[in-house]
């Protein structure tokens, strides 16, 4: 996906959670436990704010949030900070660099990319939280958005950070999991300190421990964990479910 693809996205679903949100902000999230609409509205305003700051001054901003921020009506916080971040990607270019976690990509473009999706997400709950429609979610967003989760997250995370994910890899036989989706492919191999994440055609990932498979949109939604409660899924599961135990609780960890 290019950048000016990914604004747009980011336009379109910011659009669709400031909607959403004003439904019924004291609505419980069930994606993501102890928070309301509300609750969530005001986390994703506070994350543009951030992102802005890390833009602007070269370096994510800590500690975050400000308290101040807890006053700020959710709603008109969300607009006050979408607004700023807009502008701040306006004023620069994608490979103009920024603060950021992510050391192979400290660029304004990483934070393009990263606000795309997570914003795709966090609408995402919102419409779970108010019970109203799930919007489809583009094919091309959903790709994009599964690959930054096994890569940017997960893979990274492991290599960076690996004691948080020791619990889960520290006694790895060493498996293999592959993801499935129209137009795409990734095979996983995981083991003690390692998740490597590589892009393979479907026929090169047909051979592993777990298999998951599906349409990009409902693929990114397991993934994320963001299927609607106790509603039956698209996406198709094969093979062992220890390997398939594994690569979720790696997510969970990666994305906490």
């Amino acid at each position: 996906m290019d950048y000016a693809r990914f604004l747009d996205c980011l336009a379109s679903d910011h659009a669709r959670l400031r909607s959403v949100a004003t439904v019924n902000p004291g609505a419980a999230v069930p994606s993501c436990p102890g928070w309301t609409v509300a609750d969530l509205t005001r986390h994703v305003g506070e994350v543009y704010l951030h992102k802005t700051l890390a833009i602007r001054e070269g370096a994510e901003p800590e500690p975050w949030p400000p308290k101040e921020l807890a006053e700020e009506d959710p709603i008109a916080l969300l607009d006050r900070a979408y607004a700023g971040l807009r502008a701040e990607f306006a004023a620069r270019r994608p490979q103009d660099p920024a603060g950021s976690w992510y050391a192979p990509d400290r660029t304004v473009g990483f934070w393009i990319r990263r606000m795309a999706q997570e914003t795709v997400i966090h609408r995402v709950d919102a419409e779970l939280g108010t019970g109203q429609p799930v919007a489809p979610i583009p094919a091309d967003l959903a790709v994009d958005g599964i690959d930054e989760l096994l890569k940017v997250f997960v893979a990274y995370g492991v290599a960076e950070w690996g004691g948080y994910f020791a619990d889960v890899l520290g006694a790895s036989p060493g498996r293999t999991a592959a993801v499935l989706t129209e137009g795409a492919a990734w095979r996983i191999r995981t083991g003690p300190g390692l998740f490597e994440v590589e892009d393979v055609t479907g026929e090169e990932a047909a051979v592993a421990d777990v298999t998951l498979t599906g349409p990009p949109a409902d693929l990114l939604r397991r993934l994320w964990n963001r299927e609607p409660p106790g509603a039956p899924g698209a996406v198709t599961v094969t093979g062992d479910p220890a390997a398939l135990e594994e690569l979720e609780r790696c997510i969970v960890v990666a994305t906490q």
